[in-house]
């Protein structure tokens, strides 16, 4: 991600590239090592319970997950201008360029890379159980979160076309 968002090129010295890789590194380490201990255990998806509380239950988990990984990646970056310059610096294409391939990402990490207990993750019952439409509601809970903090910390900006002609902060 650090390529397409062009903060790694073969124009900055390796030393500045591994420091920026283990700099943004550290919340996803810590986001799994959170996510590990809120996923370790039953889920709602086994015992004598109803299908349909089960599903509702181990969905909400996820998307409580979700939130939780979403707080903590993003959370280092909100309250900073860097969102805004990132998305400005880019095109449309480019934007829709780091979507798929983050997308691609989320599901490689989730369903292809093989974490401990991932047979058990598999088993769960959840509305949102194939991994498909679990990478995309994830995505768009996360999205949800992200404009929530960039809102909170009044970077985000809303302009409704012709409606006022003004933003919103």
């Amino acid at each position: 991600m650090l390529v397409l968002l062009h903060e790694i090129s073969f124009s900055i010295p390796l030393d500045e590239a591994l420091g920026k890789v283990l700099f943004e590194s550290l919340p996803f380490t810590l986001g799994v090592a959170l996510a590990n201990q809120v996923l370790n255990g039953d889920r709602g998806g086994y015992g004598n319970r109803r299908r349909h509380t089960s599903e509702i239950n181990a969905t909400l988990s996820d998307v409580g997950a979700t939130l939780i990984g979403a707080a903590v990646i993003a959370l280092n970056i909100a309250p900073t201008d860097e969102v805004v310059m990132l998305a400005s610096a880019f095109s449309g294409g480019r934007l829709l360029a780091i979507i798929a391939a983050s997308l691609i990402i989320s599901y490689g990490i989730v369903f292809q890379s093989g974490f401990a207990d991932q047979q058990k993750r598999m088993q769960q019952q959840g509305i949102f159980q194939r991994p498909m439409s679990e990478t995309l509601a994830s995505y768009l809970v996360s999205l949800a979160a992200a404009a929530f903090m960039l809102w909170f910390f009044n970077s985000l900006v809303l302009t409704i076309p012709g409606l006022c002609g003004c933003d919103t902060r």
